[in-house]
């Protein structure tokens, strides 16, 4: 404490020293990860500062730990703007409702997160936007033809949700630029890491980070990312008008979590192939769905765009009973049952009711099974899967 200091603070009353104690240093012990900032109310330096937006004038818009994690995301990304919100279902929301408007229409891949579907049929077409979905694997300018002269944004998933269908990012994201028309994709299954959208000309990058980059399945958050400062700007101004906010301390986890991204997501991947070839040759499998295996419709357009996989796939088990399905998923003791995924524990879902709420659905030859592989050892998961396989014929 300065002499000046301690003279200010002569005769004031215990409850004005507890209430005004010692101020946080200006300079600040460099460690590896950014500080933990949590606060409110910003001090300003002087009257003059407290309305100039050019500075942060409230915590609500992030301090050092959320422009720690921004900038390692937009570097990841290979992005001029990020923006966070408190959850994925939040980012894809929040970055719809910054591009859109009453009168707009915006085109849907049909084989979107649930969620998204949602926003879009209880959100969007509430406030005058005209939402229409198309097949995941419709031929790009057919996509195009879909969208009347208000199109305003093309929303696209790939792979697809559940079934991993791969969309031509690049031939969509170029037809779209021609016209003037917008595109955010869902990347949550590249995580920023084994596909960058922006490079092949989209305009948003959203993601859960929930899943993948904070990796632990204890905190929720998602991003979206932008090349173009235009919509960068819109983003921001989104999340100012909304009020969305992040917490400091699950901005330093979300940070945290991303800097063994590579290596973790090494390891999902390469225990997810491991599994899905065993998977592919067990007789109560009829089809195993995974863009990166040569047997995929779509591998193509995977091995030319992705440096990678991830441990999300599905397959398709031979025909049962509602009940044979569910004593599968009960016999399984490794795989815990349960939405969500990209932590370090393997998850196993069946398609349920999702895929009925399709508009192009194709019956499929079997009952949908969705595994997330997280970092346990491969041979204890199969074999927990050969369990829950021997269930399913006790019970068929």
């Amino acid at each position: 404490m300065s002499e000046r200091e301690g003279s200010e603070r002569e005769g004031l009353g215990d409850a004005t020293r507890l209430a005004h104690g010692r101020r946080p240093p200006e300079t600040l012990a460099r460690t590896v990860g950014p500080p933990i900032q949590r606060g409110s109310t910003v001090l300003m330096p002087t009257a003059a500062d407290l309305y100039d937006y050019s500075q942060v004038t409230y915590g609500r818009s992030g301090l050092a730990t959320h422009d720690a994690l921004k900038a390692a995301l937009a570097e990841l990304e290979r992005a001029t703007a990020c923006e966070l919100y408190p959850s994925g279902q939040a980012a894809i929301s929040g970055a719809l409702l910054a591009v859109l408007k009453a009168g707009d229409e915006v085109l849907v891949v049909d084989t979107c997160y649930a969620p998204t579907r949602r926003v879009c049929d209880k959100v969007l077409t509430r406030y005058g936007v005209n939402v229409v979905y198309y097949p995941a694997r419709l031929p790009t300018d057919e996509i195009l033809a879909c969208g009347g002269e208000r199109l305003k944004l093309i929303v696209l998933e790939s792979p697809g949700s559940l079934t991993f269908e791969m969309q031509d990012v690049g031939a969509i994201a170029r037809e779209a630029q021609a016209r003037g028309v917008l595109t955010l994709i869902d990347n949550t299954w590249g995580a920023g890491l084994l596909f960058k959208p922006l490079d092949h000309g989209v305009d948003i990058s959203v993601q859960a980070l929930t899943k993948y980059v904070c990796g632990t399945s204890d905190v929720f958050m998602g991003s979206a990312c932008a090349k173009d400062s235009k919509v960068g700007r819109a983003l921001a101004d989104g999340v100012l008008h909304l009020g969305w906010s992040v917490a400091p301390d699950d901005a330093y986890q979300a940070l945290r979590g991303l800097r063994t991204l590579d290596v973790r997501l090494s390891r999902h991947g390469a225990s997810g192939l491991t599994i899905a070839d065993w998977l592919s040759r067990q007789p109560e499998v009829l089809e195993v769905i995974h863009p990166a295996l040569a047997s995929s419709p779509d591998h193509a357009i995977w091995k030319r765009d992705y440096v990678g996989s991830c441990g999300l796939f599905a397959f398709l088990l031979r025909r049962g009973s509602a009940a044979a399905v569910n004593a599968f998923l009960d016999a399984l003791t490794l795989f815990g049952l349960g939405f969500s995924w990209g932590g370090f524990e393997s998850l196993a879902i069946s398609a349920g009711d999702q895929l009925d709420i399709r508009r192009h659905h194709q019956p499929l030859a079997g009952p949908l099974i969705r595994l997330h592989v997280g970092l346990e050892e491969p041979a204890d998961l199969i074999a927990d899967l050969r369990c829950g396989l021997d269930a399913f014929n006790a019970a068929t």
